[in-house]
């Protein structure tokens, strides 16, 4: 997937439809000149559904349909003839889907199940024919109800990434090198800082035909949490990951004071990301001789307080190891 095919954010405005009003209408035919009353009842109004497709990766294909309306209600007949319901409209949208209030930015619901649909806008009710309005001392009432009208509302598509391996590191770490060899993706690399600027998704062949998912966030920067950088906008895409792959270059100042950091920033964005598995990979280890390896490996067994192991992926050093890992974390 390119970087400007994936939208994870679109702001739109649905209305559902209004509810058919009920019929007032007499009953008329030959030789019966009064009677009685034969309203049917109006039609209920569309709804918007928002409805969860798992072939979806972004928002894309909603990029440009900012107004999504619902079909309005027919109107009751005569005869006790129901007027026909408005037509439905549905937004499918990828897993991982927040709907927000736009206005209050709350949160209304999630969409995490292929299929799962969920009305974001309610159809107004159709409004009952003068038919149910009988009584035995007025047995032609000339009057229905209207249909309840429309529902209106402004709402935020956010999408949070749905991989089982989220990579978080530094601008310039190396994450889409990584996620280039290890996978078929094809992110936009070089030799600068915040060269992914959009989460890169990748899906790792493993042993046997299985597979399972990376995503390339972008490099997270001491503040991202205040915003800072490019902050909450990529924060929030790790938030759905099982496991945190944390990658540091071999070259480092302090590999310890670098994870620090950014375990740190991923605490004071949401606490509970520290439940998740975690690991740590040395980037770049083509770099190291095996003396300076073995000297850097007996100063991380003292320091670093999760499982590491180095690679390359230029030198397509310690993939394999990395990938077997990853599928056990991912399997026990």
């Amino acid at each position: 997937m390119t970087e400007g095919n994936f939208v994870d954010y679109v702001k739109m405005y649905v209305t559902s439809g209004n509810g058919g009003k009920g019929s007032s209408h007499l009953h008329r035919e030959k030789f019966i000149e009064k009677g009685g009353p034969d309203g049917g009842d109006g039609g209920r109004g569309g709804h918007v559904i928002i409805k969860g497709n798992s072939n979806l990766w972004t928002l894309l294909h909603l990029k440009f349909k900012k107004h999504i309306k619902a079909g309005h209600g027919d109107h009751g007949g005569s005869s006790r003839s129901f007027g026909a319901d408005g037509e439905d409209a549905y937004v499918e949208v990828p897993l991982g889907t927040v709907v927000r209030d736009t206005e209050s930015n709350e949160i209304i619901f999630e969409i995490t199940e292929n299929g799962e649909e969920k009305i974001i806008a309610k159809g107004g009710k159709g409004g009952l024919g003068n038919w149910h309005f009988r009584t035995a001392t007025n047995q032609t009432p000339r009057y229905s109800q209207p249909g309840i009208p429309l529902e209106e509302r402004h709402i935020t598509l956010e999408l949070k990434v749905l991989a089982d391996v989220g990579l978080v590191g530094f601008p310039n770490a190396g994450k889409s090198t990584l996620l280039s060899v290890i996978t078929s993706a094809k992110p936009k690399i070089a030799d600068y800082e915040f060269t992914t600027l959009k989460p890169n998704l990748g899906i790792v062949q493993y042993r046997d035909f299985q597979t399972f998912v990376v995503a390339d966030i972008p490099g997270i920067i001491e503040g991202a949490a205040e915003g800072r950088g490019l902050g909450h906008y990529f924060l929030r895409h790790i938030e759905r990951n099982s496991i945190l792959l944390f990658l540091i270059p071999a070259d480092a100042v302090d590999i310890k004071k670098q994870y620090d950091i950014l375990l740190d920033e991923l605490r004071r964005y949401n606490p509970e990301m520290l439940d998740k598995e975690r690991i740590i990979a040395i980037s770049k280890c083509d770099m190291l001789d095996d003396e300076l390896k073995a000297e850097l490996k007996k100063e991380l067994d003292n320091e670093l307080p999760i499982p590491y192991l180095f690679i390359s992926s230029v030198a397509q050093q310690g993939l394999t190891e990395l990938k077997d890992t990853l599928w056990k974390m991912l399997n026990h």
